[in-house]
């Protein structure tokens, strides 16, 4: 059996409701972007923390035993602040580790903003990733990983199962892929039910090669979209859920990120962070072309970023 569950997925969400925003969707009428019919967008970007993260994390710290070191995590700075927030929230310490090399200040800000220790790192993302690893190990805090825990799957699927509420049915999903913790938990919720479309970067295509020479990678982050989706590997789990439900993975341009970006702005007045656009890039760049009558979701999956990036 796939993990986690819908059950486990259903039990997260009644767990952290509490503590996270039910985030509204927005209706989009087949003229704004070209399309055979409109579109509805999840937006997770006005989420607490600016992005999806934070429903994994307090699913982590409310699931297990948070010890008196509190937690410790890595990131690019999404789920640092989401760690930071839900550490804080329920009253314990937290560090989050932040390779250097894809550091953003406005993420750095917001991971302080909400309690966060940051520590930057030297290296890849890979080598940040096994120093906060091994800091666990030593100081005996929770770790909780970015991507790759039943409980991180399980918080991040509860985004599926809200929009399957609020929308009252679907056909597809447009999903950018980084780690893959974020399409592991909705493809978990929606099995074979909705079609679950991976999105990523050139720079950041860790799906697509998981898909094609198994989990077994590296990926060295680059591009636009390096510190929102840049996971050096799946997660195994991930890697399992995705295999077994996931059948579409386009891999785009920075440029049509950009666009992307850009369209979204002018249609919607909403601004994201690159990571938030790559789904919508799908649609804007004719790399996902939808059937007439086709009920699409594209997921805004955060924020966090300095306004005005994608302007000329």
């Amino acid at each position: 059996m796939l993990n986690p569950t819908p059950d486990t997925i259903a039990r997260a969400a009644d767990l952290i409701a509490p503590y996270i925003r039910q985030t509204p969707i927005l209706a989009v009428e087949a003229s704004a972007f070209g399309t055979p019919g409109p579109l509805t967008f999840k937006l997770e970007h006005t989420q607490i923390t600016g992005s999806f993260k934070v429903r994994g994390a307090f699913t982590n710290m409310l699931t297990r035993e948070v010890p008196e070191t509190g937690v410790v995590a890595a990131s690019g700075g999404n789920h640092g602040a989401a760690v930071a927030y839900a550490a804080s929230t329920l009253g314990h310490r937290s560090k989050i580790y932040v390779p250097r090399v894809i550091a953003k200040e406005e993420k750095l800000r917001r991971m302080r903003a909400f309690g966060g220790e940051v520590v930057l790192t030297e290296g890849s993302v890979a080598e940040c990733m096994a120093e906060y690893a091994q800091a666990a190990e030593q100081t005996g805090a929770l770790p909780v990983h970015p991507y790759d825990s039943e409980g991180t799957l399980a918080g991040q699927g509860t985004v599926a199962r809200e929009i399957e509420a609020q929308m009252g049915g679907l056909d597809t999903i447009l999903v950018a892929t980084g780690g893959g913790g974020l399409i592991g938990g909705i493809a978990a919720w929606f099995g074979d039910r909705v079609n679950v479309v991976s999105v990523e970067t050139e720079g950041t295509n860790t799906l697509a090669r998981s898909l094609a020479n198994g989990p077994d990678i590296d990926v060295k982050a680059t591009g636009v979209a390096a510190g929102s989706l840049g996971g050096p590997a799946l997660g195994a789990l991930s890697y399992e859920v995705v295999k077994a439900r996931v059948s579409t993975a386009l891999v785009l341009p920075d440029e049509a990120v950009y666009a992307a970006a850009r369209k979204l702005w002018e249609v919607t007045r909403l601004a994201c962070e690159p990571g938030g656009a790559v789904a919508l890039a799908a649609l804007t760049s004719g790399a996902y072309q939808p059937a007439p009558g086709e009920r699409i979701c594209i997921l805004i999956c955060g924020g966090n970023a300095e306004i005005g990036w994608f302007l000329p």
